[in-house]
């Protein structure tokens, strides 16, 4: 009897989970398309703040049913994240939620300033003492952790920044716990640091967003996938109390990632020109999927607004985006980048 014809392999790549808040719906649209495509094989997987707990959702659901698996835990991670309404909200504050999304809207379209702005001058999440809860705790400890921090599967990487010192301190086997997820996605203005042995922890995209050199273990492909979910480029220069606001978080949220990027532009560059021996340090090919045009129609608020319609949309985006990537690209995964990083960072 003939044999059939022989599929190949599929190709091993590593996925750089930018964070983003609400954001980080595109980037659950985006894994829910890559899913779908038998040509790649998830092999490590790096994330800061939502892109922390995609990363988790995805490795715990794959384990559990491989492909159909992690769609579903991440189908179900987000509908949590939409039903807490407003990342800022402690839970005896749920029922004035339609009336403070109102009030946000109607000041975004007739003020030029933002209302959670003047908020954070006068408010700290330190302000309830004991008695504030953390609305992402229920979401971060509803995963199975057997499965999150298990040897089988893709490597997990989660990122974030230490308070006292800056510095990026990142989680990974049994290290990835609840407050591991918490603390990665710890918006400072938002919410109470997290503390994990004796320090302190805020969001990961402060420092590495997301962190890329985890993924130049020698067992890992040299092929990274970014998901960004914040713009690199913006036209428009802002003028606005809010649009200004966000333009600097954005940009100090891509800081850490575009100095990765130009260590590896450099380090490509000296084994191109012969000045570094092959096989000294690893050749990585950068690939990325983004959707800068949707980032940059969206305002900073709704990045802690995570409604049913916003969560919709932005998944409807990423798969999309993936879509078109692996259209144009996925064969040209394992050899060669598709990202000009020249362009990137210049």
């Amino acid at each position: 009897m003939a044999a059939g014809p022989r599929s190949d392999p599929p190709k091993r790549v590593n996925l750089a989970l930018q964070g983003g808040g609400a954001h980080g719906a595109f980037t659950w649209g985006v894994l829910d398309r890559l899913l779908d495509d038998p040509r790649l094989e998830i092999a490590g997987i790096s994330g800061a703040s939502a892109g922390a707990m995609n990363g988790a959702a995805l490795k715990a659901g794959m384990l559990v049913g491989g492909a159909a698996g992690a769609q579903r835990i991440l189908d179900g991670l987000w509908t949590q994240i939409a039903a807490v309404g407003d990342l800022r909200m402690i839970p005896w504050m749920q029922a004035w939620l339609p009336l403070t999304r109102l009030w946000q809207e109607t000041a975004e379209v007739f003020l030029p300033l933002s209302a959670q702005g003047i908020a954070a001058q006068f408010y700290s999440p330190y302000t309830w003492g004991a008695a504030w809860k953390n609305p992402l705790a229920a979401i971060a400890e509803d995963f199975d952790f057997s499965r999150v921090c298990a040897d089988e599967g893709p490597r997990l990487f989660v990122s974030a920044t230490n308070v006292r010192t800056g510095k990026i301190k990142v989680f990974q086997g049994r290290e990835i716990t609840p407050e591991a997820l918490m603390a990665s996605a710890c918006i400072p203005t938002v919410f109470q640091a997290i503390h994990i042995g004796n320090e302190a922890y805020w969001d990961g995209g402060y420092s590495g967003n997301p962190a890329l050199f985890p993924l130049y273990e020698p067992d890992l492909p040299e092929d990274i996938l970014v998901v960004s979910i914040n713009p690199l480029r913006r036209d428009e220069v802002p003028e606005t109390p809010l649009e200004i606001q966000n333009r600097i978080n954005e940009i100090s949220f891509n800081s850490s990632l575009l100095g990765e990027l130009r260590a590896i532009h450099f380090v490509r560059r000296l084994i191109a020109e012969g000045r570094m021996e092959r096989g000294r340090m690893k050749e990585v090919r950068v690939h990325m999927i983004s959707d800068d045009g949707l980032m940059n129609e969206l305002t900073a608020t709704t990045k802690l607004l995570p409604s049913p319609e916003l969560m919709a949309r932005l998944k409807a985006a990423g798969r999309a985006a993936a879509e078109a990537f692996l259209t144009q690209h996925a064969d040209l995964v394992g050899q060669t980048a598709t990202v000009d990083i020249t362009r990137l960072v210049n």
